[in-house]
């Protein structure tokens, strides 16, 4: 069962955050060093995706961008990070460091790279790829396209976490976060 709690302001200070403690063989993924450089990365990220999706609606809707998309975009925020909590196990905390533009969760537990991955996109899925698919098959619901391109470029930290995952872990290892900083490891079963 999980249980959800709102930790507050991220502080920078990794070893503040509630992680999982280091498996045996433990590898970092090769990331951002610190909260300061993924930002940088993130938000370059999420300019690109947005100058796309934006694009991809303008071309389609032949009209600006509704503001009640953008209204039901910041109603999603939290959400967003409601359905990421639900693929762990136990306790998740939500942190927030809107100085870098992040919201976040973090929790104790290990997921294989399909979990990983699933957890990382549940909410891209939910409120951007959905719901803009839906406008591009009907460009009616502009409110929903809106939605859809917004969201979309927002989840540009998950892509990054989950492109890492992808690319880095092996088959059958496991990933935790400890600190600001994923990890993967083989578990006995798998070595």
């Amino acid at each position: 069962m999980v249980k959800f709690h709102f930790a507050g302001r991220y502080n920078d200070d990794p070893e503040s955050l509630i992680t999982h403690p280091h498996e045996p063989g433990y590898v970092p993924f090769k990331e951002a060093p610190d909260m300061k450089k993924l930002s940088l990365i993130v938000n370059g990220l999420a300019l690109v995706i947005g100058v796309v999706t934006i694009t991809a609606y303008y071309i389609v809707a032949r009209k600006p961008l509704e503001i009640w998309g953008w209204v039901l975009f910041l109603v999603t925020l939290i959400p967003h990070e409601f359905l990421h909590a639900l693929c762990f196990k136990g306790d998740v905390y939500m942190y927030e460091n809107l100085k870098r533009g992040m919201l976040f969760v973090v929790g104790p537990g290990t997921f294989t790279k399909g979990e990983f991955v699933f957890m990382s996109m549940l909410p891209n899925l939910v409120f951007g790829f959905i719901p803009f698919l839906i406008f591009l098959i009907d460009p009616s619901h502009t409110v929903l396209g809106t939605l859809g391109a917004i969201a979309i470029s927002a989840g540009a930290g998950d892509y990054y976490n989950v492109f890492n995952a992808v690319t880095q872990m092996p088959k059958g290892a496991r990933t935790y976060l400890h600190g600001t900083s994923s990890y993967w490891y083989m578990p006995e079963e798998q070595k």
